[in-house]
């Protein structure tokens, strides 16, 4: 069985495991509206363009955690509970690593996505930090039009922001912090590897 394969299927088992009996039945919908759009694109990106091992692994790990916070919601999430009482939070700062996680986890496949239409490494790096850095803003605004459209109650829930007026700013900070760091980490990495070719 190909990597692909073994992590689509495990993902599902995954999900289908957290779908069952999740915290707030109505959130739980809502969080993986995402889930429901984004993964027959990245099935059909995949057999399109087809995306590296790397990439699986990355999708595969960003889904799952996404998958868990949907089941518990962002701004409950337990397993933090001991970290925000360690520390002294005054929140559940789950969401804030989910955020940090996709502009680290998902820069690099929305680069394999986009090299494939512009062959230019340094363009297409880019072009995939300025998409993630806009994906991120636009993902706030979505989130905030979904919650008012379907269930206006779930927004403290659904929007995790926790009391914080700059929750969303903040979001944003963390997906950019992420961002910057897979960009300054894949330019260095694919620079590497084009002198390696070139010098063979």
């Amino acid at each position: 069985m190909k990597l692909k394969h073994f992590l689509f299927a495990l993902y599902i088992l995954i999900w289908t495991a957290l779908a069952i009996n999740p915290w707030y039945r109505d959130d739980w919908f809502l969080e993986n509206l995402l889930v429901f759009v984004a993964l027959p694109i990245v099935i059909w990106s995949d057999r399109r363009f087809g995306f590296s091992n790397a990439s699986s692994w990355m999708l595969f790990l960003f889904f799952v955690l996404h998958g868990v916070g949907a089941h518990y919601t962002y701004s409950e999430m337990p397993w933090f509970s001991s970290i925000t009482h360690f520390f002294g939070f005054e929140r559940n700062h789950y969401d804030r690593v989910i955020h940090f996680l996709f502009g680290l986890l998902l820069f690099f496949p929305f680069y394999e996505l986009f090299v494939s239409f512009q062959k230019s490494t340094k363009t297409t790096l880019i072009f995939t930090l300025i998409f993630l850095l806009a994906a991120s803003g636009g993902y706030e605004v979505i989130e905030w039009i979904a919650t008012e459209i379907t269930h206006p109650q779930l927004g403290t829930a659904f929007l995790g922001t926790q009391g914080d007026p700059w929750d969303s700013q903040k979001d944003m900070l963390l997906c950019y912090i992420g961002s910057m760091l897979a960009f300054l980490f894949w330019s260095q990495k694919l620079s590497n590897n084009s002198t390696l070719n070139e010098s063979q």
